[in-house]
């Protein structure tokens, strides 16, 4: 029942968000912004217009270069920026299931109809995974269904619809840690090797690779050592190290390994190119000039990265093309862009600050132990506080805190939304607290009873949709929290299909 309640949620907002972008779009005149805009090369087919029209808002900023990569492939250098999973797909879905359109569609056009469905049905899927995640860590029906339905009106919404990897990082991302949780090691390092595909922070995940099998081995230790005598107990503890040591080595090395495979494709295509400008289309080799992007040319010498003792292509290209490093983005015409950071950012402090405040102890001791009677970890506490939820706050303030000093900030929105749940769980524990119109029994029964003056009759599946006509009378927690999912819900809508500033 839960689950589909998120799913239906999900598909409400995504339906949305395509009608909504569609009128934003037709209705709002682009910007004129300093963004990567490719020439097309390509002659329009009959339905081209009508699919531009339609789902064009979702090619604007950065989803540009996915839709690019899907089409021409890794032409220019700053394309390496972006990962190889999410243009596969897209090409992938507009050679085999919209090849039926290629009479009438040239092949962007069936590129954005890949991104609107392809898209739309990774975000179901990532709603699932978070909700069958919270399930297993929060150990709380009521916050698990809160924090999907959350999840579906994310402040990082129009990223979660146009052209960008998000919806596809978040599905992988939250579904391998859910295999985790579960205890299914390979699988869940195959998922999040695959999540690595998609965005670079999937290294982040190998963190809880290495937290959560620890925590399992130390279990073991614990129950060997009241349970078992002898020299045998010695050999248990041997046996459990040397599983552990396995693997934490052979699962950091799947996960890693597609962003060490993208890297070795970099330096082969620029430091030792096998094609020339010849082979170029004109209009493509005009822009790069214009416009100062390298390309692959056997002819020309190697660029400088190339001859540095670790070659990272991706390292070089966030340094000299986006200009990312420590504390770069601390500017005082950078303030706006904080203030839009700010209520994510706001969020995860919170998330740490209360954890810490509830479970003071266990985060002394990384929460690899509670000696609590009523707290272990194999019975752990419902709700936000209990000690599992730990790695997650850990994961969340190091996004945070990385985001913040050596990122463009205003990227920390879709950043954190797309790769913790921890903005979500916090968000569902604070209006579960504080909000009066929300009826929290000790039952399991999810369902939310809003109490009005003359009426406590009302009991819908849905407590978002049932909480919005009341939002009035609400408490100013529940304002703030809704107030903030809706207005970036709606305003990155309006305001990224447009190509003005919201990236």
């Amino acid at each position: 029942m839960d689950v589909r309640a998120v799913l239906e949620f999900a598909t409400v907002t995504r339906g949305l968000s395509l009608v909504l972008q569609a009128v934003l779009n037709a209705a709002i005149p682009d910007h004129d912004a300093d963004a990567f805009r490719p020439p097309r090369t390509e002659d329009y087919l009959y339905l081209d217009s009508m699919v531009e029209w339609l789902f064009g808002g979702l090619s604007h900023w950065d989803a540009e270069h996915f839709l690019f990569i899907a089409e021409r492939g890794y032409l220019y250098e700053h394309n390496f920026a972006f990962f190889p999973l999410f243009p596969v797909i897209l090409r992938g879905l507009a050679e085999t299931l919209l090849w039926p359109l290629s009479s009438w569609l040239s092949v962007r056009g069936r590129l954005l109809i890949a991104v609107a469905l392809g898209n739309s049905a990774l975000f179901l899927l990532s709603a699932v995974a978070l909700h069958a995640l919270s399930r297993i860590v929060l150990q709380d029906r009521r916050l698990a269904l809160l924090s999907s339905l959350l999840y579906c009106i994310t402040p990082a919404n129009v990223f979660m619809t146009a052209g960008y990897s998000e919806s596809l990082f978040a599905a992988l991302t939250f579904g391998g840690l859910y295999l985790l949780e579960k205890g299914f090691i390979f699988r869940a390092c195959l998922a999040l090797s695959i999540a690595t595909a998609a965005r670079s922070n999937g290294l982040v995940n190998i963190g809880f690779l290495l937290y959560l099998p620890s925590l399992h081995a130390i279990s073991q230790i614990r129950l060997y050592r009241a349970t078992t005598k002898g020299h045998s107990k010695v050999f248990h503890y041997i046996w459990v190290i040397i599983c552990l040591l396995l693997t934490s080595v052979l699962g950091t090395a799947i996960i890693a390994l597609p962003f060490c495979a993208f890297q070795y494709y970099g330096y082969r295509t620029f430091c030792t190119p096998s094609t020339s400008l010849e082979s170029i289309p004109p209009a493509l080799l005009s822009i790069a000039e214009r416009k100062g992007y390298r390309v692959p040319d056997e002819n020309g010498p190697p660029p400088l990265w190339c001859m540095r003792p670790l070659p990272l292509l991706y390292s070089h290209i966030q340094d000299v093309y986006w200009d990312v490093g420590f504390l770069r983005y601390f500017e005082l015409k950078q303030i706006p862009n904080f203030l839009l950071a700010l209520p994510m950012a706001t969020l995860g402090i919170i998330a740490c600050y209360a954890y810490f405040q509830a479970n003071p102890e266990l985060c002394v001791r990384l929460g690899l132990w509670d000696t609590s009677a009523n707290k272990g970890l194999d019975k752990p506490t419902p709700g936000f506080f209990n000690p599992r939820v730990f790695v997650y706050v850990v994961h969340s303030a190091v996004l945070l805190v990385f985001g913040t000093l050596c990122m463009h900030v205003q990227v920390l929105t879709r950043f954190m939304a797309s790769s913790s749940p921890v903005p979500f769980w916090i968000s569902a524990h604070l209006l579960l607290l504080n909000e009066p119109l929300l009826h929290r029994r000790k039952t399991s029964n999810p369902n939310v009873q809003l109490h009005s003056r003359n009426s406590c009759k009302h009991t819908p599946q849905n407590p978002i949709v049932a909480l919005l006509p009341h939002l009035k009378a609400c408490s100013s927690t529940t304002q703030s929290i809704l107030g903030y999912f809706l207005s970036y819900w709606l305003l990155g809508l309006a305001l990224h299909c447009n190509f003005l500033p919201w990236t």
